[in-house]
């Protein structure tokens, strides 16, 4: 599929091993806390909640911290002070950026990423400016290394499910939906027998570009950074690495 970013996407199978498990964690627990809060604590009449928590299970969220985090959200208090806010911001050599935040502090937020970007020689940019350049759809993970089915039965099981496109990646297939089909296209899919790692909304880029070889490292290093800050879900990036 033109446009995929392949930097945001191929984190999905080494975030479940990443060393740095306790930030995932948070992450995780975010996630759910957001859901339960907006949509109720049942996972099985709030669809959001119930990918939150199967997302959660896959990087192996312990299920205490999956009802801690349910109860929070779903009880109010605290779990109001959590907002998801979206920055577009350049980086080196023009790149593209949507950085996708949860944050109860909004201003310790916007320092943090703020700082990051005048180190990596990137900047904010005005809303509107970056988001035209990615379209929003649903993401849906499948591990074909842990999947029995064959990949003529996988594919046609994804083509029935109502899925817009897919693709190969390595051990992974990428399943995209429109973001309003995404929880039935899961459900579907999973009724079906195949399993997925994981879905979510993502960002797709509508062109990529080439980094300036010169330029290269710093972008990496940019993009690392703020993917390793705690108020920072994901990140988007429109270039080539």
């Amino acid at each position: 599929m033109s446009g995929h970013s392949k930097w945001a996407t191929t984190k999905h199978k080494k975030a479940i091993i990443d060393a740095k498990r306790g930030k995932i964690f948070t992450k995780m627990a975010k996630l759910i806390t957001i859901a339960a809060r907006d949509g109720g604590g049942d996972p099985s009449s709030n669809p959001s909640l119930r990918t939150a928590i199967d997302n959660a299970k896959s990087a192996s969220l312990p299920k205490e911290n999956i009802e801690r985090a349910i109860q929070k959200g779903a009880g109010g208090g605290d779990s109001a002070k959590i907002e998801e806010i979206i920055y577009e911001a350049y980086g080196p050599g023009g790149m593209a950026l949507i950085i996708e935040c949860l944050t109860d502090n909004k201003n310790r937020t916007v320092a943090e990423v703020k700082a990051i970007l005048n180190k990596y020689n990137g900047s904010f940019a005005t809303a509107g400016s970056v988001s035209y350049l990615f379209t929003k759809q649903g993401e849906i993970v499948i591990d074909t290394s842990e999947n029995k089915m064959s990949t003529d039965e996988m594919e046609e099981a994804i083509i029935e499910s109502g899925a817009n496109d897919f693709e190969h990646d390595e051990d992974i297939i990428l399943v995209y939906t429109s973001p309003n089909s995404l929880h039935n296209v899961k459900d579907a899919l999973e009724k079906s027998g195949v399993p997925t790692e994981s879905a979510g909304l993502t960002y797709m880029t509508n062109t990529t570009n080439d980094v300036d070889p010169s330029k290269k490292e710093s972008a990496i290093k940019l993009l690392e950074t703020l993917d390793d800050l705690d108020d920072v879900n994901r990140v988007y990036a429109n270039i080539n690495i």
